[in-house]
């Protein structure tokens, strides 16, 4: 605790929506859930796919704004091997840029490296890395340091809004 002994100041345990490949990166989240379990409230979709039995596109993004991003400070989206080719990773993303949510991408291992010492990171994702609004920080850094996290976090929900690139087409199917 910081501060006054008779009036503590308690950090800020923010409510954070974690946005993955749950086939593939599943082990990803455990692990980060066990970490930060004391720091982050996390909260995750448990896949949409088996939980939004739509074909409508527009009743599911409200029902990813309403059901799984309402009271989200931000959204961190583990990115591994085929996170970019997932559509509903990419409609998480646009609805938390709409909601103007803060945005961190996690390098995990799985993302490999492309000869251009770039990767394939979900396109919405890369463009507001690019902007300058998303913060992008690896996996490594994390578990040698869980305090990256929360300092990527809190860099996310201060950027300006104004940064904000949401103008890509919504994904309609996964690649």
């Amino acid at each position: 605790m910081i501060g006054n002994p008779y009036n503590p100041v308690r950090p800020v345990r923010r409510d954070v929506f974690v946005s993955y490949h749950h086939a593939g990166d599943q082990a990803y989240y455990d692990d980060l859930s066990k970490t930060m379990h004391d720091r982050l409230q996390l909260l995750t979709d448990n896949s949409l796919e088996r939980r939004i039995d739509s074909s409508n596109h527009d009743y599911i993004m409200r029902r990813i704004r309403e059901h799984h991003l309402h009271g989200s400070s931000c959204t961190v989206v583990l990115c591994g091997a085929n996170t970019w080719r997932r559509k509903y990773v990419d409609w998480e993303i646009q609805a938390s840029l709409t909601q103007q949510m803060g945005l961190v991408g996690v390098w995990l291992p799985t993302l490999p490296l492309l000869p251009n010492n770039g990767t394939e990171k979900p396109a919405r994702l890369q463009d507001n890395i690019e902007s300058g609004y998303a913060v992008w920080i690896s996996w490594s850094d994390i578990v040698t340091n869980p305090a990256a996290l929360i300092d990527a976090i809190e860099r996310a929900n201060a950027a300006s809004k104004r940064l904000i690139d949401n103008s890509r087409v919504r994904m309609e199917r996964n690649r």
